[in-house]
């Protein structure tokens, strides 16, 4: 389940970006006084624990005078999340389910922006292909990451994702194959999907004869050709 991820998430992001709020990508000695005078500090860095914290303590409060529990957790990311945790079956049947969803992983993806500025992420490749989703599914990848993206996501609802190769291949959580949305993909798409280097696209693309086409100046390749060649190699 994408809240069960993204909330475990949470109090790790919390703490790198705590790592960050004098402005240095190092670790800092932990100190009870913080920045010392005249250090840069990362607002970015600030905000992002802010809205961590503030999401973990809204739906712990809502829990708590809603749920099934009025036992009152520690104040620190950490037990907030645990607490969110145990209580997620109740929490997956509330009303407001999708907001806490959408809520956890904003707060990551802001998170993780904080720490990787250079992240690649964001590029449309489709139409999301669960039944009656009007979102749109982008890449979820980091750069500078071995293999390139490992995930896809949709952008309406947080919990449709997959791994490239399974939007690719258009596999749905029960098994049933849909049809496929995207016909064409640039080399980008097919390196970040495929978790391999652009150049070993176009040598492929050259040797097992991808049909291609050209639109605004850029190639695109055929998705069948795609899988076929990179599935049979695998």
């Amino acid at each position: 389940m994408a809240l069960h991820h993204d909330l475990r998430r949470l109090p790790a992001l919390y703490e790198q970006c705590g790592e960050l709020l004098t402005g240095t990508s190092r670790p800092l000695d932990r100190t009870s006084g913080g920045p010392l005078p005249g250090m840069p500090f990362n607002t970015a860095a600030a905000d992002a624990r802010s809205a961590i914290v503030g999401t973990l303590r809204g739906w712990a409060a809502l829990t708590i005078d809603e749920g099934p529990t009025d036992r009152i957790p520690e104040d620190t990311p950490a037990r907030l999340t645990v607490f969110l945790l145990r209580h997620a079956d109740w929490l997956a049947a509330h009303p407001a389910a999708g907001e806490l969803s959408a809520e956890a992983a904003r707060c990551v993806r802001r998170a993780r922006r904080v720490i990787d500025p250079g992240r690649r992420g964001g590029t449309r490749i489709g139409d999301c292909v669960m039944s009656g989703c009007s979102g749109t599914v982008v890449t979820l990848a980091e750069s500078g990451a071995p293999g390139g993206a490992l995930q896809v996501g949709c952008t309406a609802d947080p919990a449709h994702r997959w791994s490239g190769r399974e939007w690719l291949r258009r596999g749905r959580p029960d098994g049933a194959r849909q049809p496929a949305a995207v016909s064409w993909l640039t080399a980008r798409d097919i390196a970040l999907l495929w978790g391999i280097a652009p150049g070993s696209v176009y040598r492929r693309a050259s040797e097992d004869r991808w049909r291609r086409s050209t639109r605004g100046g850029r190639t695109y390749y055929h998705r069948l050709d795609v899988e076929a060649s990179l599935e049979g190699r695998r």
